[in-house]
């Protein structure tokens, strides 16, 4: 006997709705792979054109892009958090060894999460930053999770590249 078709894939099958969420805020985020559990707090864009970074004085802090989309929400989803603080390392610290198929949970204002599936991990230049590509806004649910790698140059007092973590949304619940 001949074996039966897999079943057919959201991707493949227009009568599945795409997955997608209302507005909601993020309240926590969550990623067991590297011991994340992190609050959030808002972000906006400063003075100098660029996201702002969350405060320095919180090691356990990730801050979320207000003026995007909140994450499950059609559009790309931008949190950013240190990789240390002057007090020594911080939230984002092991965020450059999550891998492709790694899960990123994120507790919503409305009680629901947001399980997002990690597509890519890539270090950028912070002199050529690929900004359309990271903060580009997508047709469907996206998270970028970023934070500072690379070399630590002591004269900027600054690393020179950042992590950015590319994902999609996988499933809610």
């Amino acid at each position: 006997p001949a074996a039966a078709a897999p079943p057919p894939t959201k991707a493949a099958d227009a009568s599945v709705p795409e997955l997608v969420l209302p507005r909601s805020a993020p309240k926590r985020l969550s990623i067991l792979e590297i011991a994340v559990d992190a609050p959030f707090t808002e972000l906006s864009v400063g003075a100098s054109g660029q996201l702002d970074a969350p405060p320095p004085d919180n090691n356990n802090l990730v801050g979320w892009f207000r003026g995007g989309a909140t994450p499950g929400e059609r559009g790309t989803s931008i949190v950013a958090g240190h990789v240390d603080t002057k007090t020594g390392p911080a939230v984002f610290l092991l965020l450059s060894a999550l891998k492709p198929g790694s899960r990123v949970d994120i507790t919503r204002e409305d009680g629901t999460v947001a399980i997002f599936t990690v597509d890519s991990v890539e270090t950028f230049s912070k002199a050529r930053f690929p900004n359309e590509r990271v903060y580009a806004d997508t047709p469907s649910p996206q998270l970028r999770l970023i934070t500072c790698g690379g070399d630590y140059d002591r004269k900027a007092k600054d690393y020179e590249d950042n992590v950015v973590v590319f994902a999609h949304l996988d499933s809610v619940k």
